[in-house]
């Protein structure tokens, strides 16, 4: 049995996080992930906003970790050298019975400690964005929201923490505890401490554990549409006055330049239903419209829906639900129990972790820090982003460079090759998408995927029939098509091979 002295269940931004903080001491960290590639969960679908903080009750860990994580950022976007825009955020009111919120938000933002707010008037918000809804009577303005890329933060913290000795696990999925470790699909690990960050899963972990049995984790599922930047261009981060299901369908602009409006609140059952619905698309564009009205659904070049990982539990007397903080505890030694990490649980990871090695050092794990300690995660090369000069050197150094698979993003050969290599390495379609940017324009990858799967399968060795857009089960190929059977109306030729449909 592999020892280790800690083991996180998760690899989510939470569990990755975490793990690049505890990589800074003398420990054996072993990471693991149910899915074939890191972030694929709840980290993998959201409006990608760094929250100021006014928004959580007064004293929640909501609040605390908000403003906490919020103050972080500046120096973790600078050491994993990943996209971060501190370009502050608007929360607009439309109508006079609105502005009383505004108001409400103020003083609970003040009471969180959030920095550099202010109420503007609705015609100087209407002079910041003219396009807004001409009934707009006031805005909060918080200078500390920012806008990141959700999944550069995950890879990046990943790969820093397998740079500085974390051992990372895909396709490895908890089933149970067992004495002095736990067992997974791939064997038995043993362990001092077991970190619960599997996020959507975190209550059957708890569960497995013997604690909190009244604990559920309920998915609310949020829906999105993202605009054509040739078409529009957001540069504000627009909020509504929040609701009690949440801080309401905003338009934002992102750190990639494409604007995007959503999410609805739908509380779900399935843990893996991220299906777009007719309605739930309607409902953001009817928020949307409230803000903006000129916004075209006609725009929109693609939608997606993530889920929440919203914690509840029911009272055994009076058998009605109460929405829980986060959960971050030491219920039992040897366990940390994170769980109803949900917004703003992006913004607040790198405090959560910051929380997790307090919990460990006030347990009595002895903490000794590596003197070989890393923090920086060098960047890719993001050849669009390159000047003319940089791109020749490039391409000099590496002809790979110069060949141009997607034409919408402008991602090259020579980057696909670079993420299939990195410390975390991209062994599907999805994990090159969020690594690269392939795939993400107004063709959606119709152009690039043939010509990536034959890269995926040049680079990792093997058939173009095992190449799978997320992982086992998603295939993209069925055989080659000189065996097609015409009978067979389930797939359509794409290349030498023939694709599922």
């Amino acid at each position: 049995m592999r020892q280790y002295d800690v083991l996180i269940i998760g690899a989510g931004v939470i569990g990755c996080m975490i793990a690049r903080w505890l990589s800074r001491y003398e420990l054996r960290i072993l990471l693991i992930e149910r899915e074939a590639d890191v972030g694929m969960g709840a980290s993998s679908a959201n409006s990608a906003i760094v929250h100021a903080g006014y928004d959580p009750p007064p004293g929640t860990l909501k609040a605390i970790t908000n403003v906490r994580g919020n103050a972080m950022w500046d120096d973790l976007a600078g050491e994993l050298n990943i996209p971060f825009d501190r370009r502050g955020d608007y929360v607009v009111a439309v109508g006079a019975e609105e502005l009383p919120a505004l108001e409400q938000l103020m003083e609970q933002g003040r009471r969180n400690g959030v920095p550099g707010m202010s109420l503007i008037s609705g015609a100087e918000m209407l002079r910041r964005e003219p396009n807004l809804n001409p009934l707009t009577s006031g805005a909060l303005w918080a200078a500390s929201g920012g806008l990141c890329d959700p999944f550069a933060v995950t890879i990046a913290a990943a790969e820093n923490a397998v740079q500085n000795g974390v051992t990372l696990l895909t396709e490895t999925a908890f089933e149970a505890f067992v004495p002095g470790g736990i067992q997974t699909n791939r064997g038995v690990f043993g362990c001092r401490w077991v970190i619960n960050a599997a996020g959507l899963n975190a209550d059957a972990v708890m569960h497995h554990a013997g604690v909190r049995p009244e604990f559920r984790i309920t998915p609310r599922r949020g829906e999105y549409a993202v605009l054509d930047r040739a078409e529009i261009t957001i540069r504000n981060v627009l909020f509504p006055v929040p609701s009690a299901k949440g801080k309401g369908i905003l338009v934002t602009a992102t750190v990639h330049g494409n604007a995007i409006v959503g999410p609805n609140a739908q509380d779900i059952d399935d843990k893996e239903d991220r299906a777009t619905t007719a309605e739930g698309l309607d409902e953001i564009w009817r928020g949307a419209h409230k803000l903006i009205p000129a916004l075209n659904p006609r725009h929109t070049i693609a939608t997606f829906a993530g889920l929440r990982a919203c914690g509840n539990a029911r009272c055994q007397t009076t058998g009605v639900n109460y929405d829980h903080d986060f959960v971050i505890e030491i219920p039992k030694p040897g366990f940390i129990n994170l769980g109803g990490i949900d917004s703003p649980g992006l913004t607040a990871a790198p405090a959560i972790a910051e929380r997790v090695v307090d919990l460990l050092k006030d347990a009595g794990l002895e903490l000794k820090p590596r003197r070989d300690w890393n923090p920086i995660r060098p960047a890719p090369p993001r050849f669009c982003n390159l000047s003319t000069a940089q791109k020749a050197e490039l391409i000099r150094r590496d002809p790979r460079y110069g060949r141009v698979v997607c034409r919408c993003e402008m991602v090259t050969e020579g980057e696909i090759v670079a993420a299939i290599h990195s410390p975390v390495p991209a062994r599907t379609y999805d994990a090159l998408k969020r690594r690269t940017w392939l795939g993400t324009g107004r063709c959606l990858g119709a152009f690039d995927m043939p010509r990536v799967v034959d890269i995926l399968a040049r680079e990792l060795g093997i058939p173009p029939t095992q190449v799978t857009k997320k992982g086992p089960g998603s295939e993209f190929l069925v055989r080659e098509t000189k065996s097609w059977d015409e009978a067979n109306t389930d797939s359509h030729s794409v290349g030498a091979y023939e694709a599922k449909v």
